[in-house]
């Protein structure tokens, strides 16, 4: 069994599954909450150009052909990146592959010239909450209060010790056009 990254865009098929499954688990949680449309809009309310190199990137986590995970991050400021669409299968979960698809982000984003990281999640997604306090975010609210009341729950994170000396500004692996 072996995983691999794949940097490529939001438009390879090899993405449906992550964002059918995104589109499922949004829908599924939240249903019209946010905005009339449903998780559809809230996923393509960015360009694919937003999640492409220099200033972001998306990357699909490939295990024996099949999309198991991914995520992307886009520019937010001149120092941070902001995370989006952080994902692994469901019938995957708990696996640390959620864990390795973020470490995999970070290095990404330093080695684009990011410092820092900022990213929100659902206040319905607990699970995302603890990866994130667990894998050193620092929560931009407060955690003992109903997360409802926030409704979207920002983090951050310093990344500037993941900076290389001579950063890189393509992924460290690059197989877009490879056949898995």
């Amino acid at each position: 069994m072996s995983d691999t990254f794949l940097y490529t865009t939001t438009l390879d098929p090899r993405a449906k599954p992550l964002i059918d499954e995104l589109i499922y688990e949004y829908d599924s949680r939240y249903g019209n909450y946010f905005n009339s449309e449903g998780a559809a809009a809230e996923l393509t309310r960015y360009p694919p150009e937003a999640f492409a190199p220099p200033h972001g990137n998306f990357l699909l986590l490939i295990r024996n052909g099949e999309t198991i995970g991914g995520g992307a991050f886009k520019h937010y400021d001149d120092r941070t990146a902001e995370f989006k669409r952080i994902w692994t299968r469901s019938d995957l979960r708990r696996q640390g592959l959620a864990r390795k698809v973020l470490v995999e982000l970070e290095a990404q984003a330093a080695r684009q010239g990011y410092s820092r990281i900022y990213l929100t999640t659902g206040f319905r997604q607990p699970e995302a909450v603890g990866l994130y306090l667990n894998y050193g975010y620092t929560a931009l609210f407060d955690t003992a209060a109903d997360p409802e009341i926030y409704k979207s729950l920002p983090f951050e994170k310093d990344i500037t010790h993941l900076a290389a000396p001579a950063l890189e500004s393509e992924p460290r692996l690059k197989v877009a056009g490879a056949n898995l």
